[in-house]
């Protein structure tokens, strides 16, 4: 057996199995506790730094092209962070299936909770650059995730794999613009080029796999981006392409997600099942 913890398994022993709920719930926790604190109050071990501020402070005090709104984006982490709890307790499910497809996500999900606390811990502080390495790292990560797991069910697929990928695509453009000081004209005519690209990796995804979970993710950031964006300058554009993206998004993610919400297609990819075909054919055998 590979000692790669990132391989996918048939399934796990419970040595492993035993790792993975004790790492996956403390990263996960640390994460909560990071970030609920950080939300709140700004680091204490830096009091002559002006740099130091809340997470949320900090989004204020960097008015850039990319600036998002609190609320909208903590109500998306909010559920974010009940899903993920939601997904935890199927490493103790007694459908064996269930806990291998959790198991196997695990190793991404543990690396990509501590990647995110490293990248508040440096946010909050202000150190941007080191801030967007950590969240290239995890673009990767959660990157491989995606294509190496395309059969994952949709309540692991969502909280563990589409919406942690969504976020980090828009955190590396909401850090990134921090990281530039992008206050310049110049630098909000770049800023209104890059916002389409949330809309190209949202159409990527919707077009290719059918994916309409990161397609509403998406729409969602980008209305928080759009919010933010609102009042910042006089004459600005960032605002409207942020609101026609997630307009965009939200129209064709329910004209792909409704069919397979309400039809007989269940796939939340286009390659990946729910569940699989033996699981549905069981109660038809058991009939038999």
């Amino acid at each position: 057996m590979s000692d790669n913890p990132f391989a996918k398994r048939e399934e796990h022993s419970q040595r492993s199995l035993l790792a993975y709920k004790i790492l996956t719930i403390l990263s996960w926790l640390l994460l909560v506790v990071v970030g609920a604190y950080y939300t709140f109050a700004s680091p204490q071990d830096c009091h002559h730094n002006h740099h130091c501020h809340t997470i949320w402070g900090q989004n204020n005090h960097r008015r850039t092209p990319f600036s998002l709104n609190s609320v909208v984006t903590s109500i998306y982490w909010i559920v974010v962070l009940i899903l993920q709890a939601y997904y935890v307790r199927f490493l103790w499910s007694s459908d064996k299936a269930f806990v291998t497809s959790a198991a196997n996500v695990g190793s991404h999900f543990i690396f990509h909770n501590l990647l995110t606390f490293g990248f508040i811990m440096l946010w909050v502080r202000g150190h941007f650059w080191q801030g967007e390495l950590l969240l290239i790292i995890n673009l990767f990560n959660l990157t491989l995730l995606y294509f190496g797991h395309p059969t994952t069910p949709l309540f692991i697929h969502m909280p563990i794999v589409s919406a942690p990928l969504a976020w980090n695509y828009v955190a590396i453009l909401w850090d990134g613009a921090a990281m530039v000081n992008a206050h310049t004209l110049p630098a909000r005519i770049v800023a209104n080029i890059f916002i389409w690209g949330i809309l190209v990796l949202g159409g990527f995804f919707l077009l290719t796999f059918k994916d309409y979970t990161i397609g509403l993710e998406l729409a969602v950031l980008s209305l928080a981006l759009g919010l933010g964006q609102i009042g910042t300058h006089v004459i600005a554009v960032q605002w409207i392409f942020a609101f026609v993206i997630a307009a965009s998004l939200l129209v064709l993610s329910l004209l792909i997600g409704a069919p397979k919400v309400f039809g007989q297609d269940r796939s939340i990819r286009q390659e990946g099942a729910i569940v699989s075909e033996d699981r549905e054919r069981a109660p038809l055998l058991a009939d038999n």
